[in-house]
């Protein structure tokens, strides 16, 4: 890898504090985890250091999914004294959610990094289409009774939130507001659908990661600790910022912004593959 100058450090350190503070507060106000936006900024960072570019979307990914554990813990206790986590729909949907995200986890060892910026790029892309679209989607005015239906909802959501490094909330808590779900109550209790993820899907990044050549010093499996131990001073401490903000002010206009900005993420993500 290229030797980085003084400067360009100071730059990137201060990008990834930026970065790390907007992760937090979106971690609270919409209840995506932070991940959505600290995945492709780690990509970008790891990119222009020239650092091995099959590795680069696997340690972001790994790296993004370990600073959500207590990102996640933040802000699902800010919004459990809100009285916003549903304890009956988080009981329900935490197996599938847990076997979802140890899959991805493992699964990764066998996606190349095309592969994880493909699947990043299309599932950001529809969730940015979906938060920019003024009328919210109705599927149902309540969650199906099936306990398959919902044990597919949850490993699905689990699965892929693994691979994209995000938390729940960018993919649960669209699908939980079509089934007509209050969104405050929807946000709070995917904050916590984050810790579910993120544990078992760090333990399978590690595991996928252990013996991969060329990764940084001081890395367990594909997570870095160094760009965490970074990163979670920022997310974690205002992550209750973002729920302060969701409980007092209509975050519409903040919706549609952050679509605007996921949305060309997602593309140049997607852009990277084929370019």
């Amino acid at each position: 890898m290229d030797t980085l100058s003084s400067l360009d450090m100071i730059f990137l350190l201060g990008g990834v504090i930026a970065t790390a503070i907007i992760a937090g507060i979106m971690a609270g106000l919409l209840g995506v985890g932070g991940g959505i936006v600290l995945v492709p900024v780690l990509f970008w960072i790891l990119s222009v250091t020239d650092f091995p570019p099959d590795l680069s979307m696997h340690m972001a990914v790994a790296t993004s999914l370990a600073t959500i554990i207590f990102t996640s813990i933040s802000s699902a206790r800010a919004h459990h004294k809100r009285g916003a986590v549903d304890k009956y729909l988080l009981r329900k949907w935490a197996p599938g959610i847990v076997l979802g995200a140890l899959s991805g986890g493992l699964a990764a060892k066998y996606i190349n990094g095309d592969g994880l910026r493909v699947i990043f790029g299309a599932i950001a892309l529809l969730v940015a289409i979906n938060m920019a679209t003024p009328k919210t989607l109705v599927i149902s005015d309540r969650l199906p009774g099936s306990a398959a239906l919902n044990g597919a909802f949850s490993y699905v959501t689990g699965f892929f939130s693994a691979l994209m490094g995000i938390g729940g909330g960018t993919l649960s808590v669209p699908l939980l507001v079509a089934y007509s779900v209050e969104v405050r109550r929807a946000v709070g209790t995917a904050s916590s659908f984050g810790i579910l993820i993120a544990v078992p899907a760090v333990i399978g990044f590690i595991t996928a990661g252990w013996s991969v050549p060329d990764r940084p010093p001081l890395s367990l499996g594909y997570v870095n600790l160094p760009a965490a131990a970074i990163i979670l001073p920022f997310t974690v401490g205002f992550a209750p910022v973002g729920v302060k903000i969701a409980h007092t002010v209509d975050p519409k206009w903040i919706k549609r912004a952050f679509a605007v900005f996921l949305g060309i993420t997602a593309v140049r993500m997607l852009m990277s593959v084929v370019g």
